[in-house]
C-alpha cells in the first residue's frame, strides 16, 4: 500500500561533504542557486501582493489576510508570521525538496513544518554611518538541549532555512551570525561580549537573490544592518523532528491541510508525530545526485 510520503522525494545527503564541514565548523551554511530566477520573481510577486493586501486595511496591526498576520509593524521593517497558506508559491518553497533534505540532514531526520514567516525591510531613518553596528542577537534552542551528534556531526532539533528574495551585497543587511556559538555552553550574553571585542567573529550573509542559509536555532544570529538604498526581502521555513508541536499561532487550518496533496500532509500538519525516522550521514557520503548542482 501506498504511503502519505512516497512520492515525496528529497535528496540524502542535500550539501556535500565540504557544505558539511563548513555547517558544523560555523554553524551555518549559505547554499547559492537553491531557487530558480523564476521561483524568485514568483515569492517575491507573492509577498508584496501580501504586504499591500496586509497594509491597504483599517487596522494592519490586527489584520488577517490568508491566515497571515504582521507581527511587526514599522516604515523600515514588516515581519509576516504564517506565510504558509497566503499562496502556492510559498506552500511549494516550504515543502522544496532540496530545502526539505537540506533541513532534514542538519535535524538527523524527518521533519515537520515549525513555522513560515518573512521579512521586508529596509535602511533605518536614523541610521548613523559612524556608530559601530549593534544587533539584536537571538536564538531558538541551546546546545544540548536543543541538539546533539551522530557519526561525528551535529545536529539541531529546531533548523531554518533563510531565502533571500533579492541579491544580498556587503551592504544589504543579510542575516549576521555569531560563528561556532552553536556549541559553546557559555552564557550567551557572554558570548556576544566576546563576538563584539572581535567582530571578526560576526559573519555576515552576502549572497545572490535565491540563495538558501541554513542553520540551526542553537547558533546565535540577528538580522543585519542595512546601509544601502536596497530593499531586503526574505522568506524562513522552520523545521522540526515530526514529534514537536509549531510554533504558537503557526499551526496550519485543517482546511487549507485538506487541500494539500497527501505526500506534503505529514509535513505540513505533523501528522507522522512519534513515527520519526532517523536518518544520519558520515561526512564523507558524497551530495545526492537529485540535489542538483
Amino acid at each position: 500500500m501506498q504511503t502519505e510520503t512516497e512520492d515525496f522525494i528529497r535528496p540524502f545527503p542535500a550539501l556535500s561533504p565540504a557544505q558539511r564541514f563548513y555547517l558544523d565548523v560555523n554553524g551555518y551554511v549559505v547554499v547559492p542557486g537553491t531557487l530558480t530566477t523564476e521561483e524568485v520573481d514568483r515569492l517575491l510577486h507573492a509577498m508584496y501582493r501580501l504586504r499591500d493586501d496586509l497594509l491597504n486595511g483599517p487596522e494592519p496591526e490586527s489584520a488577517v489576510v490568508r491566515g497571515c498576520r504582521l507581527s511587526h509593524i514599522s516604515d523600515e521593517h514588516l515581519h509576516f508570521a504564517h506565510i504558509l497558506e497566503t499562496d502556492n508559491s510559498i506552500l511549494e518553497y516550504l515543502s522544496h525538496p532540496r530545502l526539505i533534505g537540506m533541513a532534514e540532514e542538519l535535524v538527523g531526520g524527518t521533519v515537520r513544518l515549525e513555522e513560515s514567516e518573512a521579512v521586508i525591510n529596509r535602511r533605518k531613518q536614523d541610521f548613523d554611518s559612524g556608530e559601530a553596528a549593534q544587533y539584536g542577537f537571538h536564538t531558538g534552542t541551546s546546545p544540548d538541549v536543543g541538539t546533539f551528534t551522530e557519526n561525528g556531526l551535529f545536529h539541531c532539533n529546531f533548523v531554518k532555512t533563510l531565502t533571500n528574495l533579492t541579491e544580498l551585497g556587503p551592504e544589504d543587511g543579510g542575516t549576521v551570525v555569531i560563528a561556532g556559538s552553536h556549541k559553546i555552553k557559555a552564557p550567551r550574553d557572554q558570548i556576544i561580549a566576546c563576538a563584539y571585542e572581535d567582530r571578526s567573529l560576526i559573519h555576515q550573509v552576502t549572497a545572490p537573490a535565491g540563495s538558501t542559509l541554513l542553520f540551526g536555532e542553537s547558533l546565535i544570529h540577528a538580522t543585519g544592518r542595512i546601509t544601502s538604498d536596497r530593499e531586503r526581502v526574505i522568506i524562513i521555513g522552520g523545521y522540526t523532528p515530526t514529534m514537536f508541536q509549531a510554533w504558537n499561532g503557526q499551526e496550519p487550518s485543517e482546511a487549507f491541510v485538506s487541500r494539500i496533496p497527501l505526500h506534503l500532509r505529514p509535513l505540513i500538519s505533523g501528522s507522522d508525530r512519534w513515527s520519526w525516522k532517523q536518518r544520519q550521514r558520515n561526512l564523507n557520503t558524497p551530495i545526492d545526485e537529485i540535489a542538483g548542482g
